[in-house]
């Protein structure tokens, strides 16, 4: 894979554009694009396509420019159908172990990005494709999309992440009926459960993206964006590391990560700006 990797990589163009056959990575002002581009099958997870997201999970990281990052499909009607089982069915069991921990490592590495991650969830999402989405920290949707976890109808379960994260985001019974049915969630119930944030209208009929859905995920990401850059990352980091914590543990990650902010730049630009009645102006310093 580390060839595979390596090819994948040099493929990126300015440090600011990631592009390969299966993903595309672009910077638009202080947002990072990240769109899953296999569009024939549906956007489907293969190894090329999540070693892919990986690169560009460190392009990211790496980048104190980029302040938000949105993560979609191409087309209109699935956001990712999951594992591509074309590939999986001819692995040997080895690399089907092998596959498992590039999918979760990959999960991880898009979950623990230190900016805030939006899923713009531009059509259904199954299995891997509802996993990929609760590894974002926040979630918009189509209004006739659904999401689905559909591995115990396959003879497995869950393995990136689904068990863990989903358990975690509306709690383990409602988790748990979801994950043993294996039913589909449809994007009224996920908004009321709190599986997503916010909902679009449908694409038009053969639409060849979702300009509605990305237009308000570039909103609310462009909202968020005006927020002090240090001040998100921290926030982010205190939350994720604190919410399995007692209560006492959690407080002591927070008041620490409260403190690293206070001899920052952005933190007396706040108060500067604030005193002279303008909007601040952030530098991630």
């Amino acid at each position: 894979m580390s060839g595979e990797s390596s090819k994948v990589l040099e493929k990126e163009r300015n440090g600011s554009l990631l592009m390969t056959d299966t993903l595309l990575l672009e910077k638009e002002g202080q947002i990072a694009w990240i769109k899953l581009n296999r569009l024939k099958v549906h956007n489907s997870l293969n190894s090329e396509l999540l070693i892919a997201l990986k690169a560009a999970c460190k392009n990211i990281a790496e980048d104190r420019e980029i302040r938000v990052v949105i993560v979609t499909g191409a087309g209109s009607k699935v956001f990712c159908a999951g594992a591509d089982l074309s590939e999986r069915k001819g692995m040997s069991e080895g690399q089907v172990l092998d596959y498992l921990n590039l999918i979760q490592s990959c999960m991880l590495a898009l979950e623990e990005l230190p900016q805030p991650v939006i899923a713009a969830i531009n059509g259904s999402a199954f299995g891997g494709g509802t996993e990929l989405a609760l590894s974002c920290d926040l979630r918009i949707m189509t209004e006739d999309a659904q999401l689905r976890l559909t591995e115990v109808k396959l003879g497995i379960i869950p393995g990136a992440g689904g068990t863990q994260r989903l358990s975690r985001l509306i709690g383990k019974s409602r988790a748990k009926e979801i994950i043993l049915t294996a039913r589909a969630v449809k994007a009224a119930e996920a908004l009321n459960i709190g599986l997503v944030h916010k909902l679009t209208a449908a694409a038009p009929k053969d639409a060849e993206s979702h300009e509605e859905l990305l237009k308000e995920a570039r909103l609310w990401a462009n909202e968020i964006a005006t927020a002090a850059p240090l001040a998100l990352k921290a926030a982010k980091f205190a939350i994720d590391k604190g919410f399995d914590r007692d209560l006492e543990s959690g407080l002591a990650l927070e008041t620490k990560a409260y403190l690293q902010l206070m001899n920052t730049k952005d933190r007396l630009e706040g108060l500067k700006a604030f005193a002279e009645k303008r909007d601040p102006v952030y530098r991630g310093e």
